[in-house]
């Protein structure tokens, strides 16, 4: 595998410069061609005899490839800009570059065509596809292209918070669930469902002699499992809060109903104004949390995540806006449909949190994030789900239709690289590792998460199909 090279600093050029000869078309074709030995004895020379821009344009013809702009050999090489991602960071950087007008090492070859590599994969597709777009390109253009994929930090750092949501006690936050609604829901002048069912089983409790029985009980009896048995589950995730609760009476059971279906409509109109609060910043919306939960501690666990991942120095003070799914609810399941699409067409972010099972809602939302070209971050919580999301699962490479980019997802079981994640995409600080693992294949990795998030295959027919 030819990775990033940096244990190959002695080396001569051919061996130096192995992770760009990729031979698939494009400028990783002028290290393969027929002239290549010319080539590597040109660019051994360096750093004795420097190479300028017109020697390199030569050294491209001789392999039948397209030169390159001074402006954009200015760019890649001898300059170091405010850049989608820290270009500083890539390897062999050094701040010389910056103050000198040629190619004078194998090192600063190395950078800017590593540079070049990153940028072809992260915005065009393919190695070749980006080379062509930018090569030509004036500095005034090629300072116009980068800086309008720029995360805008500043201003987010300066826009303050946003209108505070409405609190919901994390105890709480699974009366928001769509199971719940329909449970206690009524129309007027009825009782609800749950209600309804408590008090039959009830009835028949009494029939059958009586005595001290919990809510539970009554919900799992003959009377639920005779005639609401496909109700049964939505009825207790509903009832967990009074569960265990003993009565003895139907009084008591109602006053014990009563509490929670109180709760329940507390809950339910504060989320409900949450949620126009979130149609509120739609067009200023950062990240959208897709996850979905069954039970009440699975609630209680995704508010915790969200209040972690959040509240981290990392992201902080860049006052995010996000979308908790622990806090918003709609009037029927098809307006929630809705909302979620366009909370992740809106969103810049995408964050999957793994459960115990998948979900073709969650699956969606990310497949969505991904064909549109937005970052997606899988957090799971077992090595096994994170090596499935990094190289098993389907939604791990998605091709962004008006690109033909092929978009990976980010894969980790660290709530704080969740984080740092955030931050460093925000703060347009991101730091990427390429790979060629065979010839004209390319991988470029997150290099916090070693998540493979753009690839250019390397079956010709299916690359120039793209």
């Amino acid at each position: 595998m030819t990775v990033d090279g940096a244990e190959l600093r002695g080396a001569d050029s051919r061996e130096r410069l192995e992770l760009f000869a990729g031979d698939s078309g494009g400028i990783d074709s002028w290290l393969t061609s027929g002239f290549s030995d010319i080539v590597y004895s040109r660019l051994n020379d360096l750093p004795a005899h420097p190479l300028s821009c017109s020697q390199l344009n030569q050294l491209l013809a001789l392999s039948h490839q397209a030169g390159v702009s001074e402006a954009f050999f200015r760019y890649y090489w001898l300059s170091a800009p405010k850049h989608p991602y820290d270009v500083t960071r890539i390897p062999f950087y050094h701040p010389t570059f910056n103050e000198v007008d040629q190619i004078l090492s194998l090192d600063q070859l190395y950078w800017g065509l590593y540079r070049i590599y990153v940028d072809s994969l992260l915005f065009f597709g393919s190695i070749r596809n980006g080379y062509r777009a930018l090569r030509d390109l004036e500095n005034s253009q090629l300072h116009e292209h980068f800086q309008g994929m720029l995360y805008p930090t500043d201003a987010m750092l300066h826009r303050g918070q946003a209108l505070p949501l409405e609190p919901i006690s994390r105890d709480d936050r699974y009366l928001i669930a769509e199971q719940a609604c329909k449970s206690f829901d009524a129309p007027p002048g009825n009782g609800s469902e749950l209600l309804m069912v408590l008090k039959g089983a009830w009835a028949e409790h009494v029939e059958a002699g009586g005595g001290r029985v919990t809510a539970k009980q009554l919900l799992e009896g003959a009377y639920v499992l005779n005639g609401f048995k496909e109700k049964q589950r939505q009825l207790i995730f509903a009832a967990d809060e009074i569960l265990e609760s003993e009565v003895e009476s139907e009084d008591q059971l109602i006053e014990k109903y009563e509490g929670v279906a109180h709760s329940f409509a507390r809950a339910r109109g504060c989320a409900l104004r949450n949620t126009e609060l979130y149609l509120s910043m739609a067009n200023d919306l950062d990240v959208y949390v897709a996850t979905s939960m069954r039970t009440r501690e699975q609630f209680r666990d995704m508010a915790q995540i969200c209040e972690a991942i959040f509240s981290h120095p990392a992201v902080a003070h860049l006052n995010l806006r996000y979308f908790d799914p622990t806090l918003s609810a709609a009037r029927g399941h098809e307006d929630k449909g809705l909302i979620e699409c366009l909370m992740v067409k809106c969103a810049k972010v995408l964050i999957y949190v793994a459960g115990d099972r998948d979900s073709y809602g969650k699956d969606v939302e990310a497949a969505m994030a991904l064909s549109l070209g937005k970052p997606v971050i899988f957090l799971c919580a077992e090595q096994d789900r994170l090596r499935f999301f990094n190289d098993v699962h389907p939604l791990s490479r998605l091709i962004d239709f008006d690109t033909g980019v092929a978009v990976g997802g980010m894969a980790t079981s660290s709530v704080a690289n969740v984080s740092m994640l955030l931050g460093r995409i925000f703060e347009n600080d991101m730091e990427y590792a390429l790979e060629q693992p065979r010839r004209g294949c390319f991988r470029l990795k997150e290099r916090l998460t070693g998540s493979t998030v753009r690839l250019q295959t390397g079956d010709t027919l299916l690359r120039e199909t793209f």
